[in-house]
């Protein structure tokens, strides 16, 4: 019951008008307004600026710039694993796919193929598989990289929802990462395919990838989709591939036997970038 009325003001609130006005003001380069807001940020979150690439609050012009900021060189020292993790942030859940059902939270699953958009062809090839998700909150650093080395196929963006992600919003709304904006990511690796997915939330200005640049807003009404041939879009393993702006949730999904995800995992535990995430199976 908690959580329920925890959330309850989401069902009432514009969550996408007030996620465009705070999307417009992150952007603006307001001089002294804008060295404020990164202040408070910084002391109401703990956000640990020893790691920033420049850790002076006052060399970012925008809090988008503060919110996307590079780690120095070293900050995350990418573990000898078959897959690393490609966040910071916390295990909301990880595990086996049941069937096509992934598990949110208590009394709650929802579809693979809910989550990339409608495509039953393509949910099915991690029928039975393996998926991790990973919640990025305000302190954390807001760049993705890539679990390993691999090839970009199509890139898909599901039009959606803009409720929180955070712990006690997954806890009580069914199906919120099918729910919610995405954007879907499909790779072929050398071990086969995988989707990463970046789940919008209230608040989260854009989400944003390399290849692309910021693929939301705009945030039409219907699925836009992108394909990819070849090694025309291949990431490092490690490389950077996407940020958020704002906290929001990463999903990961993979075929069955595949990867042997890192024993040492449990939901609510906390995760750095670069950490292994898995071995291949």
């Amino acid at each position: 019951m908690s959580d329920f009325l925890a959330v309850l003001p989401q069902h009432l609130l514009p969550k996408r008008a007030l996620t465009e006005f705070v999307g417009t003001l992150a952007a603006r380069r307001a001089g002294a307004l804008t060295q404020v807001a990164i202040r408070r940020f910084i002391a109401r979150y703990g956000v640990d600026m020893r790691e920033a690439a420049d850790p002076r609050p006052e060399a970012y012009a925008s809090f988008n710039d503060f919110f996307t900021r590079a780690l120095k060189p070293g900050a995350r020292p990418l573990a000898d694993a078959d897959y690393l993790c490609p966040v910071d942030g916390a295990i909301s859940q990880c595990g086996a796919i049941a069937g096509d059902a992934i598990f949110q939270a208590k009394g709650h699953s929802y579809t693979t193929t809910a989550l990339i958009g409608g495509d039953a062809a393509l949910a099915a090839q991690f029928r039975d598989g393996a998926f991790a998700t990973l919640y990025l909150s305000p302190r954390d650093y807001h760049r993705i990289h890539m679990p390993c080395e691999a090839s970009l196929r199509r890139m898909i963006h599901v039009p959606g929802s803009l409720y929180s992600v955070n712990p006690a919003t997954a806890r009580a709304i069914p199906g919120l990462f099918a729910r919610n904006e995405r954007v879907v990511c499909v790779f072929e690796s050398a071990r086969g395919p995988f989707v990463l997915v970046l789940v919008g939330a209230t608040i989260v200005g854009s989400m944003a990838t390399t290849w692309h640049g910021v693929v939301s807003p705009p945030r039409p009404a219907t699925v836009r989709e992108w394909t990819y041939t070849g090694d025309s879009v291949r990431l490092a393993h490690g490389a950077e591939m996407g940020r958020f702006l704002l906290g929001s949730t990463v999903v990961l999904l993979f075929p069955q036997r595949t990867i042997a995800l890192n024993p040492g995992w449990r939901p609510g535990g906390g995760i750095r970038m670069g950490e292994a995430m898995g071995t291949r199976i």
